[in-house]
């Protein structure tokens, strides 16, 4: 559990009352944004407020009228879902800042640039962030916030948000090697031949292609077949 003095106020109005909780303002937030949250990390204590800073206890009557339940931790992930957590200027400055990078990284990732298939230097994102000046919404999921930007992006750079499905062939001599580097992305199809060679056909984002292919000629010094199948966006 978050300590109580690091902890920030969550509240929902809801049926003309308050219900307040005390969180850890990133794991909340975290939490709000539907990442997978330990609860009892993110809760200071497991007790529902009519008023957290005077350490007034909502009754269980009202919970459960309002509610349909009287678990505390149910209840917490509603209030926080539906309801507004309360961060300071500076709680606020810091996962602003954390949520840039986290869609810089994706999207230098994920993102190409189709003239040269090549994916786009982070400099030259955050520049473009700046250029745009580009509000991050905390309340928003970065799955919304990326769509957004991308459209935005496309005023200035040529970009394209793509999957692609790739078919691997590694000969025997490196197949048990290779297979550990193919799993780290989507392996839509693994095949082991008789004569133990491997085939393969995996989804990666087009910003990761180059990095496969240089892992795996690193590996088999050269000796592997890869083929791109498709793109989708």
């Amino acid at each position: 559990m978050v300590r109580t003095e690091d902890a920030v106020i969550a509240r929902l109005e809801h049926s003309g009352e308050k219900f307040e909780i005390l969180v850890d303002p990133d794991l909340a937030m975290d939490f709000k944004h539907g990442k997978n949250v330990n609860i009892d990390d993110m809760l200071a204590v497991d007790i529902i407020f009519k008023d957290a800073k005077k350490g007034e206890e909502k009754g269980e009557d009202s919970l459960q009228k309002v509610f349909g339940t009287k678990s505390a931790i149910e209840i917490a992930k509603r209030i926080i879902i539906e309801g507004e957590v309360q961060l300071t200027t500076e709680q606020r400055r810091g996962i602003v800042e954390k949520k840039r990078k986290e869609i810089i990284n994706f999207i230098t990732t994920n993102a190409i640039n189709p003239q040269t298939n090549a994916p786009h230097p982070t400099q030259r994102i955050e520049n473009a962030l700046t250029e745009l000046k580009f509000n991050i919404d905390i309340n928003k999921p970065n799955k919304e916030i990326i769509a957004d930007l991308i459209k935005q992006l496309r005023k200035l750079l040529p970009i394209s948000l793509e999957n692609l499905r790739i078919a691997v062939k590694v000969p025997a001599l490196h197949a048990g090697k290779a297979s550990p580097i193919l799993h780290k992305y989507t392996l839509i199809k693994e095949e082991w031949q008789n004569n133990g060679s491997l085939i393969a056909v995996l989804e990666i984002p087009a910003g990761l292609k180059q990095g496969l292919f240089n892992e795996l000629n690193h590996l088999t010094h050269g000796d592997v077949e890869t083929k791109i199948l498709d793109k989708k966006e």
